[in-house]
């Protein structure tokens, strides 16, 4: 997976926008004003790409023992949030799906009201 890849996937999410709320490096994906993704720009262009999920805790736990590329999230709550190291021992098709659970954890997590705004809007 490369970079552009990876900000199309997110992209192609419902309501996403693209923010630097820390600095010019740290990309961040949100739904409904909400963070879900986050990876270092230079990580990627220094060959060691990385992103930050949000996981249900208990999955989270259960991928961290299962595969030595997926580590507590980096900066982030380490509870919720996983950091998965790209173009290791994870297929891209699984951090596909995981870029989509953390998409939904987060959807979830959204008033009634937002959740019904974003569902209505044209993809």
């Amino acid at each position: 997976m490369n970079i552009q890849q990876f900000c199309e996937k997110c992209a192609s999410l419902k309501a996403v926008t693209e923010h630097f709320p820390f600095d010019e490096d740290t990309l961040v994906f949100k739904v409904g004003g909400k963070m879900f993704a986050m990876t270092s720009l230079q990580d990627w262009e220094n060959d060691k790409p990385s992103t930050n999920l949000k996981c249900d805790p208990e999955v989270a736990d259960e991928l961290r023992a299962q595969y030595d590329d997926i580590v507590p999230g980096y900066h982030m709550n380490k509870k919720h949030w996983n950091t998965i190291y790209i173009n290791k021992g994870v297929s891209d098709k699984l951090i596909a799906k995981f870029i989509h659970d953390s998409y939904d954890l987060v959807f979830a997590s959204l008033t009634k009201k937002a959740q019904s705004e974003i569902s209505e809007m044209q993809n």
